[in-house]
């Protein structure tokens, strides 16, 4: 293996110019993510969402979006999980999505709410079967002993509801990031990137700058 500050690429697909702005960042943003599903890129919709804890510990994980509209961006979670725990204390969360066969990455800032238990069920209901026993057996974060505890448990559950339909669990939720910023960046040759950011304003207005790379 060479070493490690010897890799590098240059990137060479496209730019990004004010001409390709949109009046809001979610008309850009669709347009991208449409651009990543119809380049058949693995998991698309995946996000890193980053919380910071009580002591001011920053955490990263990687989740999946499940829905996008002029309110914000949408994942579902336990809600016992570290992920939850933390935006119980700070609801601040910063999203990123990383195309990287486009050259491309967005940057989301903004804080939670919580969803509606409607809202919520709705989802719930839609996930496949499995996936719903899943959020039963799996008590998210918490340490377990080995894979067998787990999935002995999973077994459990899915005996439990053999028949019927699973319900929502009590402790599995779904939160909104409401965003006050959101950056595109693309690749850009000689580390030239384009980068710009929407910023909303105390008007509601969304304001557009190019930063530096």
């Amino acid at each position: 293996m060479k070493s490690i500050s010897d890799i590098r690429r240059e990137y060479t697909q496209a730019g990004l110019d004010d001409s390709d702005l949109t009046a809001t960042p979610f008309e850009l943003f669709d347009i991208w993510l449409q651009n990543a599903v119809d380049a058949n890129l693995a998991d698309p919709t995946a996000m890193t969402i980053a919380t910071v804890d009580t002591s001011g510990q920053p955490s990263q994980r990687i989740v999946l979006l499940k829905d996008v509209s002029e309110k914000g961006f949408v994942f579902y979670t336990n809600t016992g999980s570290k992920k939850a725990q933390d935006l119980r204390h700070n609801p601040k969360i910063s999203l990123h999505f990383p195309w990287h066969n486009l050259e491309r990455q967005v940057k989301v800032c903004g804080v939670v709410e919580q969803l509606s238990s409607v809202e919520v069920a709705k989802y719930f209901l839609s996930r496949p079967k499995p996936s719903q026993i899943a959020a039963w057996a799996s008590a998210q974060s918490q340490p377990i002993s080995s894979k067998q505890v787990l999935m002995a448990k999973f077994a459990e559950a899915k005996a439990k509801f053999a028949k019927g339909e699973v319900p929502l669990p009590s402790f599995w939720g779904g939160y909104r990031v409401v965003p006050h910023q959101i950056e595109f960046w693309q690749g850009g040759e000689h580390r030239l990137h384009d980068r710009f950011v929407y910023t909303k304003t105390l008007e509601g207005a969304w304001h557009t700058e190019r930063l530096m790379p």
